[in-house]
């Protein structure tokens, strides 16, 4: 497995982390998703530290916090070996202290995170979203205090707009505050938004990436090809309307290449969407997912090799579309935002 920095962190995370949503499944989306219990749940632990793999994500509203449980049952006596990410945010409730980043709100998510996963800190922890009612000074007081009390190691967010991030990571310089250093993010070969701001963002304040749904929330899994009905197994069966939407021409165009490039590497068609991530620039770690131990082992086949320079061209092109303003006119004319040099032409 290889290893990357999270960002300008010094924290040290695995190419590729595994994404807990399936544990404890309950409800319509989740229960879509798996209903991994704890024996089963320890077995892909397993799994992924023989691998190299040591990050694990969650969230509180992962099945109401049964995700955390499930994960704390699955690391316990191992604590030292893992990586715990997790969030809080959404809401989990009806209550007016249900929701948002409050200090309130982010002591008692935080307190509550440590009892579900049987643990006395979490070493990244993400807001799950940006709370426009709460100043940006106060959640990062509180996200300060919680460090200093050694309950958090790293902070980070999860599907900031860019000036979302911007306003945030300028309070922090100002007030001395801890800077995020992860921005958990859709990014995938039919997702490809994350390029237009928030990658150069992340070039600049050395944010790192952590990915989610990297297979097109399902769609990339190999399954999917064109002129076929949806496998009648399909999860997006019950949970598309929950994620990104993805054009029916883009997403088959995508994977006419990929079944190109499966057939000259011998490898799977998950397999090339990941690696191919994991050559984008800012990604820090790449977020797999597994209902069960073969969906697993064919995900971790992602790592120790690399798609060659004319592959990622034609999944490039195939997956291109075109960027909204204000950013088209910057690609039109051939200038690149990731370009140091912003108004020459890239070599």
């Amino acid at each position: 497995m290889e290893y990357r920095r999270l960002g300008a962190s010094g924290l040290m995370v695995p190419a590729l982390s595994f994404g807990a949503g399936t544990f404890g499944g309950s409800g319509e989306l989740f229960g879509a998703w798996g209903d991994t219990g704890a024996e089963e749940a320890r077995r892909l632990v397993d799994i992924c530290l023989d691998a190299g793999l040591n990050m694990f994500d969650t969230a509180d509203v992962y099945s109401a916090g049964a995700s955390e449980e499930v994960l704390g049952a699955a690391i316990k006596g191992r604590r030292d070996q893992v990586i715990i990410s997790t969030k809080a945010g959404l809401p989990v409730g009806d209550g007016p202290a249900d929701a948002g980043t409050s200090r309130s709100r982010l002591v008692k998510s935080v307190d509550d995170a440590l009892r579900r996963l049987g643990t006395d800190y979490i070493d990244l922890f993400q807001l799950h979203a940006f709370d426009a009612g709460t100043p940006v000074e106060e959640v990062l007081s509180t996200l300060g205090d919680l460090v200093r009390a050694g309950k958090l190691r790293y902070t980070g967010v999860s599907n900031f707009a860019g000036w979302e991030l911007m306003k945030s990571l300028g309070a922090a310089d100002r007030h001395g505050h801890p800077r995020y250093v992860a921005h958990q993010v859709y990014y995938s070969l039919v997702g490809r938004d994350y390029e237009w701001e928030l990658m150069p963002l992340a070039l600049d304040q050395g944010v790192g990436a952590v990915v989610w749904s990297p297979l097109g929330w399902g769609r990339l899994t190999g399954r999917i090809r064109r002129g076929r009905p949806l496998p009648a197994d399909s999860r997006l069966h019950a949970t598309a309307d929950y994620g990104p939407p993805v054009e029916d021409e883009l997403l088959f165009r995508v994977v006419d290449v990929l079944d190109e490039i499966a057939g000259e590497t011998g490898r799977t068609v998950p397999q090339i969407a990941l690696n191919w991530l994991l050559q984008r620039p800012t990604v820090s770690s790449v977020i797999i997912g597994a209902r069960n131990e073969e969906q697993l082992r064919q995900n971790l086949g992602a790592v120790g090799w690399n798609l060659t320079a004319d592959q990622v061209a034609r999944l490039d092109a195939a997956s291109a579309k075109q960027a909204p303003y204000p950013y088209f006119p910057y690609e039109r004319e051939g200038f690149s935002r990731l370009n140091p040099h912003p108004l020459r032409r890239p070599a």
